[in-house]
Protein backbone atom coordinates (compact mmCIF):
# COMPACT_ATOMS: atom_id res chain seq x y z
CA UNK A 1 0.00 0.00 0.00
CA UNK A 2 0.99 3.90 -0.72
CA UNK A 3 0.76 6.28 1.93
CA UNK A 4 -2.45 7.22 0.56
CA UNK A 5 -3.92 4.14 1.13
CA UNK A 6 -2.24 3.65 4.62
CA UNK A 7 -3.93 7.14 5.62
CA UNK A 8 -7.27 6.40 4.07
CA UNK A 9 -7.19 3.25 6.79
CA UNK A 10 -6.15 5.04 9.47
CA UNK A 11 -9.17 8.00 8.72
CA UNK A 12 -11.38 4.62 8.62
CA UNK A 13 -10.35 2.94 11.69
CA UNK A 14 -10.17 6.07 13.70
CA UNK A 15 -12.57 6.69 17.30
CA UNK A 16 -11.73 9.83 18.48
CA UNK A 17 -14.83 10.28 21.54
CA UNK A 18 -15.25 13.72 22.75
CA UNK A 19 -14.49 13.31 25.97
CA UNK A 20 -13.70 16.22 27.18
CA UNK A 21 -16.95 19.05 29.00
CA UNK A 22 -16.84 22.58 28.49
CA UNK A 23 -19.00 23.57 31.74
CA UNK A 24 -18.92 27.06 30.27
CA UNK A 25 -20.79 26.64 27.00
CA UNK A 26 -22.37 23.30 28.42
CA UNK A 27 -21.40 20.77 25.43
CA UNK A 28 -18.65 18.34 24.83
CA UNK A 29 -15.84 18.40 22.45
CA UNK A 30 -12.24 16.27 21.74
CA UNK A 31 -8.94 17.81 22.23
CA UNK A 32 -5.79 17.08 20.40
CA UNK A 33 -5.00 14.58 23.14
CA UNK A 34 -7.71 12.55 22.48
CA UNK A 35 -6.95 12.61 18.81
CA UNK A 36 -3.68 11.83 19.13
CA UNK A 37 -4.33 8.65 21.94
CA UNK A 38 -6.44 7.60 19.78
CA UNK A 39 -4.24 7.33 16.54
CA UNK A 40 -0.92 6.64 17.71
CA UNK A 41 -1.67 2.88 17.52
CA UNK A 42 -3.29 2.89 14.69
CA UNK A 43 -0.17 4.86 13.24
CA UNK A 44 2.33 2.23 14.54
CA UNK A 45 -0.22 -0.71 12.65
CA UNK A 46 0.38 0.93 9.35
CA UNK A 47 4.25 1.87 9.70
CA UNK A 48 3.35 5.25 9.64
CA UNK A 49 5.27 8.03 11.60
CA UNK A 50 3.38 11.53 12.57
CA UNK A 51 5.61 14.73 13.65
CA UNK A 52 3.23 17.75 15.46
CA UNK A 53 5.25 21.01 15.09
CA UNK A 54 4.51 24.71 15.86
CA UNK A 55 5.41 27.80 13.57
CA UNK A 56 4.50 31.49 14.93
CA UNK A 57 4.09 34.11 12.66
CA UNK A 58 4.01 38.12 13.37
CA UNK A 59 1.35 40.17 12.21
CA UNK A 60 0.71 44.15 13.36
CA UNK A 61 1.55 42.82 16.44
CA UNK A 62 -0.93 40.00 16.79
CA UNK A 63 0.85 36.42 17.00
CA UNK A 64 -0.17 33.55 15.12
CA UNK A 65 0.48 29.89 15.65
CA UNK A 66 0.72 27.86 12.51
CA UNK A 67 0.43 23.82 13.58
CA UNK A 68 2.21 21.22 11.07
CA UNK A 69 1.02 17.93 10.99
CA UNK A 70 3.47 15.58 8.96
CA UNK A 71 2.90 11.75 8.61
CA UNK A 72 5.72 9.67 7.24
CA UNK A 73 5.52 6.42 5.45
CA UNK A 74 8.51 3.95 7.12
CA UNK A 75 8.22 1.69 4.00
CA UNK A 76 8.23 4.10 1.07
CA UNK A 77 9.92 7.60 2.70
CA UNK A 78 6.42 9.13 1.34
CA UNK A 79 4.87 11.87 3.33
CA UNK A 80 2.03 14.26 3.74
CA UNK A 81 1.34 17.66 5.46
CA UNK A 82 -1.81 19.34 6.73
CA UNK A 83 -1.70 22.56 8.01
CA UNK A 84 -4.25 25.04 10.63
CA UNK A 85 -3.80 28.18 12.25
CA UNK A 86 -5.00 29.92 15.42
CA UNK A 87 -4.51 33.76 16.36
CA UNK A 88 -3.58 33.98 20.23
CA UNK A 89 -5.54 36.23 22.28
CA UNK A 90 -4.28 39.62 23.68
CA UNK A 91 -5.66 38.25 26.84
CA UNK A 92 -7.43 35.68 28.29
CA UNK A 93 -9.13 35.52 31.78
CA UNK A 94 -7.12 33.38 34.29
CA UNK A 95 -4.07 32.84 31.97
CA UNK A 96 -0.47 33.83 31.92
CA UNK A 97 1.40 34.72 28.49
CA UNK A 98 2.76 30.97 28.21
CA UNK A 99 -0.78 29.67 29.04
CA UNK A 100 -2.52 31.42 26.27
CA UNK A 101 0.31 30.70 24.00
CA UNK A 102 -0.71 27.04 24.72
CA UNK A 103 -4.04 27.12 24.56
CA UNK A 104 -3.57 28.29 20.83
CA UNK A 105 -0.69 26.19 20.01
CA UNK A 106 -3.26 22.84 20.67
CA UNK A 107 -6.20 24.48 19.07
CA UNK A 108 -4.29 24.87 16.14
CA UNK A 109 -2.72 21.20 16.55
CA UNK A 110 -6.56 19.81 17.02
CA UNK A 111 -7.71 21.20 13.48
CA UNK A 112 -3.82 20.19 11.74
CA UNK A 113 -5.37 16.77 13.32
CA UNK A 114 -8.79 17.38 11.98
CA UNK A 115 -7.84 18.23 8.13
CA UNK A 116 -5.15 15.17 8.39
CA UNK A 117 -7.69 12.47 9.46
CA UNK A 118 -10.79 13.52 8.09
CA UNK A 119 -12.26 14.57 11.58
CA UNK A 120 -15.25 17.05 11.26
CA UNK A 121 -15.98 18.98 14.00
CA UNK A 122 -17.05 21.99 12.23
CA UNK A 123 -20.44 22.07 14.05
CA UNK A 124 -18.60 22.20 18.03
CA UNK A 125 -19.28 24.60 20.01
CA UNK A 126 -15.29 24.79 20.51
CA UNK A 127 -14.75 25.25 16.28
CA UNK A 128 -13.93 28.59 16.31
CA UNK A 129 -11.76 29.06 19.67
CA UNK A 130 -14.14 30.86 22.01
CA UNK A 131 -13.22 28.78 25.28
CA UNK A 132 -14.92 30.58 27.62
CA UNK A 133 -14.81 34.33 25.60
CA UNK A 134 -18.01 36.23 25.53
CA UNK A 135 -19.55 38.51 23.24
CA UNK A 136 -18.59 41.47 25.13
CA UNK A 137 -14.77 40.84 25.30
CA UNK A 138 -14.42 39.88 21.42
CA UNK A 139 -16.11 43.45 20.54
CA UNK A 140 -13.31 45.14 22.83
CA UNK A 141 -10.54 43.06 21.18
CA UNK A 142 -11.68 44.02 17.50
CA UNK A 143 -12.50 47.69 18.69
CA UNK A 144 -8.61 47.75 19.37
CA UNK A 145 -8.08 45.94 15.95
CA UNK A 146 -9.59 48.93 13.63
CA UNK A 147 -5.79 49.30 11.58
CA UNK A 148 -5.74 46.87 9.25
CA UNK A 149 -9.25 44.46 8.90
CA UNK A 150 -7.55 41.49 8.90
CA UNK A 151 -9.24 37.92 7.92
CA UNK A 152 -11.06 36.54 10.46
CA UNK A 153 -10.07 33.17 12.30
CA UNK A 154 -13.79 31.67 10.60
CA UNK A 155 -11.99 32.21 7.23
CA UNK A 156 -8.62 31.26 8.10
CA UNK A 157 -10.26 28.36 9.14
CA UNK A 158 -12.27 27.74 6.02
CA UNK A 159 -9.38 28.14 3.50
CA UNK A 160 -7.76 25.33 5.30
CA UNK A 161 -10.07 22.93 5.55
CA UNK A 162 -10.94 23.83 1.76
CA UNK A 163 -6.99 23.06 1.09
CA UNK A 164 -6.42 20.22 3.33
CA UNK A 165 -9.57 18.12 1.71
CA UNK A 166 -8.60 19.27 -2.24
CA UNK A 167 -4.77 19.07 -2.68
CA UNK A 168 -5.47 21.20 -5.88
CA UNK A 169 -6.29 24.16 -4.05
CA UNK A 170 -2.58 24.32 -2.71
CA UNK A 171 -1.77 25.63 -5.88
CA UNK A 172 -4.76 28.18 -5.64
CA UNK A 173 -3.87 29.14 -2.47
CA UNK A 174 0.25 30.01 -3.74
CA UNK A 175 -1.09 31.79 -6.29
CA UNK A 176 -3.53 33.98 -4.29
CA UNK A 177 -0.80 34.58 -1.87
CA UNK A 178 1.59 35.70 -4.62
CA UNK A 179 -1.52 37.77 -5.67
CA UNK A 180 -2.00 39.61 -2.61
CA UNK A 181 1.95 40.13 -1.98
CA UNK A 182 2.01 38.19 1.84
CA UNK A 183 3.89 35.15 2.54
CA UNK A 184 0.83 33.29 4.91
CA UNK A 185 -2.53 33.10 4.93
CA UNK A 186 -2.89 34.84 8.43
CA UNK A 187 -1.71 38.20 6.81
CA UNK A 188 -4.82 38.21 4.20
CA UNK A 189 -7.34 41.00 4.66
CA UNK A 190 -11.25 39.90 5.51
CA UNK A 191 -11.89 40.99 1.69
CA UNK A 192 -8.96 39.59 0.27
CA UNK A 193 -10.34 35.63 1.97
CA UNK A 194 -13.71 35.80 0.72
CA UNK A 195 -12.81 36.59 -2.94
CA UNK A 196 -10.26 33.37 -1.76
CA UNK A 197 -12.86 31.45 -0.89
CA UNK A 198 -15.42 32.20 -3.33
CA UNK A 199 -12.86 31.38 -5.97
CA UNK A 200 -12.09 27.78 -4.07
CA UNK A 201 -15.65 27.26 -4.02
CA UNK A 202 -15.96 28.10 -7.80
CA UNK A 203 -12.95 27.28 -9.24
CA UNK A 204 -13.85 27.52 -12.91
CA UNK A 205 -14.55 31.23 -12.59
Amino acid sequence: MNIYEKLTEVQNELKAPKSRYNSFGKYNYRSCEDILEAVKPLLKSKKLAMTVKDEVYSVDGRFYIMAVVTVFDCESEEKITTTAYAREDSEKKGMDGSQITGSSSSYARKYALNGMFAIDDTKDADSWNTHGKDKSSEKKEEQKEQKVDYATDEQIGKINCMCNANPEFKEALTNALKKYGVNNVVQLTKEQAEELIERLKNPKR
